[in-house]
């Protein structure tokens, strides 16, 4: 399985952070071998919402085929406009039979015109923004993530991780989601 993470400048941490934590971990339980990538813009570092440094993989330009595409949110809005980054997601959503992002990556996805019509949610700070800018979309609110067919969002930064675990159970099964949570010592599935 080729899981790939997109990350930009000023993406959050935990973002990005958390479900390449879930699926490192949960690679730890099954036979099938994970990849887990972060793919940016170009090859040099992103620095993120908070300052950290990260070197990305891959770039948007040369990176393996993946079966699992995650775009992360962050201080979003430069990217939205950046033409070649939308070219290349909507080209790599179309070859990737899952798709998912954590808080505003939805907005990327929405700008590059690949979710109209389907139920999706963000940060709670952003659901009015969404819904204002991309009317064409279900939002909803007060959920960890939203699964409608071959696309996934989750509401801000942590709930990245919830949603990250239930694409591994959707994957893996119930007793693999399990297995990485509890050896992330993490609280799932959430009350």
């Amino acid at each position: 399985m080729e899981v790939g993470i997109f990350i930009y400048d000023g993406a959050e941490c935990l973002d990005f952070c958390g479900p390449f934590e879930v699926f490192n971990t949960a690679k730890r339980f099954i036979e099938t071998p994970i990849n887990v990538n972060l793919v940016a813009p170009s090859h040099i570092p992103v620095t993120s919402r908070g300052g950290m440094s990260v070197n990305p993989h891959y770039s948007i330009y040369s990176h393996p085929k993946f079966d699992l595409l995650i775009v992360v949110g962050g201080l979003h809005h430069q990217i939205c406009s950046d033409h070649n980054v939308l070219n290349w997601l909507a080209e790599t959503a179309n070859h990737t039979s899952q798709c998912a992002s954590v808080c505003t990556g939805v907005f990327l996805y929405a700008e590059a015109g690949l979710i109209d019509g389907k139920r999706v949610t963000t940060h709670w700070q952003d659901i009015d923004d969404l819904r204002e800018q991309y009317p064409s979309l279900e939002v909803v609110e007060d959920v960890r993530f939203i699964m409608d067919q071959n696309f996934t969002s989750s509401a801000g930064i942590s709930a990245g991780i919830d949603m990250s675990l239930e694409l591994v159970k959707k994957r893996f099964g119930q007793s693999i989601a399990r297995k990485t949570a509890t050896q992330m010592d993490y609280d799932w599935p959430r009350n």
